[in-house]
């Protein structure tokens, strides 16, 4: 019976099966990231610096990792199996960092349970061995895909392109990318050569797909614009985290850059500006192939109404007292907000750096200098009306940078300013801020073909055109004097050198105390054609 039957049975019961619908299994993770702290170990102001104990109380501050623990940690409960990570640059930007170097950044990641980060041209400030002794410190992996360590023995075979974590048994792989500009904007070294993003990323990406792993998040710490073009060229990019280019992207902020996530393809961008202000909290689901299928989310504002976890508290308090007696004298007055917010300062005139420059040129005005020239990304926050501490001087210039002056060419001059003006749509940091002279830049001529228009210099009560023939004193720090930002004309073609005079931070706060109360400024100095 069951051998005349089951021919007939077996056809009907395949059938069935052979035509039921397949179903796309899916798996969901949460990405929790942040980037560019900067050391903002204590909140800030909503002018990215220092921010009183009393406008702490009353709930007007911004970040520091106590409030960062709580909101991380509430997060986690919305969102087991949640990873977080980083975008770089956790080094540079408070006394923090000046007194403890990495140290502290790493106690504070181990106890948020990061799951990854990348490297930032800023942790390369102190060299190697300092990122090394981070590295060594921390629990999670430090990861550099564009770059070639392997002849510099501190990080050689330490430091890795790539790695796998695994939470609720999925597997995802991580790729960390650094600015290709590194060399320009920090201090590697001469061992660490960085090399193209897209071409890194995708080696790696095809590296992974080769271990089964179909789920990739970079960790980029080159900007939004770069990781709009990596999202755009390379292929198997799931997310990417981005860091460097201090970028909100929102769904409700109306100062956003762009939607969270951007979607460029099937590849969603995030970042979440700086200075733990924001906590990106990105969902993403993930069809069987490792396709993004849906990803949504937005950053979640880290402001008062966040509250302060009581251990961290107590610890950043410990790790303050030593910094304390530096950072709480008040130096000088200010009439009003000095603004210093890099959105400005790297793209136009900005208060903050008419006041650098200024400061920088007074103190050696006496010593046959004609101009000063400071790049915008050394200065790193505004200034509150009243009261200014030493603290906050150090936020605007945390990187102990030292005053340097040279001879060199008008020519010369006129090379430096176009170098200042090349990377204006990317929001670089080589822009010039400036004293001692004015000039004229226009956008519409190509980075390098002759953007800048006029140079005028200060002659007496007048002003006369800049002679190219000429030499001219110029004071800057000794960061760009070495050729950062781009400016290598400062370290090939000058003479009369000098790297060696007093640290910037005590110039400004000289300056500042000498007319208070301060009143800040715009003069024209620089202009754009319109």
């Amino acid at each position: 019976m069951k051998l005349t039957t089951l021919p007939v049975i077996l056809p009907i019961c395949l059938s069935g099966i052979l035509t039921a619908p397949l179903v796309q299994a899916e798996s969901t993770i949460t990405v929790l990231h942040t980037n560019d702290f900067h050391s903002r170990v204590e909140p800030v102001s909503k002018y990215d610096s220092a921010c009183s104990p009393e406008d702490n109380t009353e709930g007007k501050c911004f970040g520091g990792y106590a409030r960062l623990v709580t909101a991380v940690a509430d997060a986690r409960k919305r969102n087991p199996g949640a990873i977080l990570v980083d975008g770089g640059d956790q080094f540079q930007g408070s006394l923090f960092y000046t007194y403890y170097k990495g140290k502290t950044a790493a106690e504070m990641m181990n106890t948020l349970k990061y799951d990854g980060m990348t490297v930032g041209n800023h942790e390369f400030d102190d060299g190697p061995t300092v990122l090394r002794g981070f590295m060594d410190s921390v629990s999670f992996p430090v990861l550099m895909s564009n770059a070639d360590v392997s002849k510099e023995p501190t990080l050689e075979g330490v430091l890795k392109k790539s790695t796998v974590i695994e939470k609720d048994g999925l597997k995802i792989g991580l790729i960390g990318l650094t600015p290709e500009d590194t060399n320009e904007l920090a201090s590697p070294g001469k061992n660490i050569t960085f090399s193209d993003p897209v071409a890194a990323v995708q080696a790696e990406v095809d590296a992974l797909a080769e271990r089964g792993i179909n789920k990739i998040i970079v960790l980029s710490h080159s900007g939004y614009g770069v990781d709009l073009e990596v999202a755009s060229k390379v292929k198997g990019v799931d997310v990417i985290v981005g860091g460097h280019s201090n970028t909100l992207l929102s769904n409700t902020n109306e100062k956003a850059k762009g939607p969270y996530p951007t979607m460029v393809g099937d590849t969603a961008v995030v970042q979440a500006y700086a200075y733990g202000k924001y906590l990106g909290e990105l969902s993403v689901t993930f069809d069987d192939d490792g396709k993004v299928t849906n990803a949504t989310g937005e950053p979640l504002l880290i402001d008062g109404q966040v509250a302060e976890d009581a251990t961290i508290v107590a610890r950043v308090s410990e790790l303050a007292k030593p910094l304390d007696e530096i950072r709480n004298k008040v130096v000088a007055k200010t009439a009003a907000v000095i603004e210093g917010n890099r959105d400005v300062c790297r793209v136009q005139e900005c208060q903050m750096g008419n006041l650098v420059a200024d400061a920088m040129l007074a103190r050696v005005a006496d010593q046959g200098i004609d101009l000063a020239i400071m790049n915008s990304g050394g200065i790193r926050a505004s200034i509150d009306a009243g009261d200014v501490t030493m603290g906050e001087v150090l936020s605007v210039l945390p990187f102990q940078n030292t005053l340097a002056t040279f001879e060199i060419s008008g020519a010369g001059v006129l090379d430096a300013l176009e170098n200042g003006v090349s990377q204006v749509e990317e929001v670089k940091g080589r822009f010039p801020q400036v004293a001692g002279i004015t000039f004229k830049w226009d956008a519409s001529i190509a980075p390098g073909e002759g953007r800048i228009t006029e140079v005028m210099m200060k002659d007496g009560d007048d002003w006369k055109p800049l002679d190219p023939a000429a030499t001219y004193g110029v004071v800057t720090n000794n960061y760009v004097r070495g050729g950062g930002d781009g400016y290598k004309m400062f370290a090939s073609d000058t003479t009369n050198v000098y790297d060696f005079g007093p640290n910037l931070e005590d110039v400004l706060a000289d300056y500042l105390a000498s007319g208070e109360p301060y009143t800040p400024l715009l003069d024209g100095r620089i202009s754009q054609f319109q």
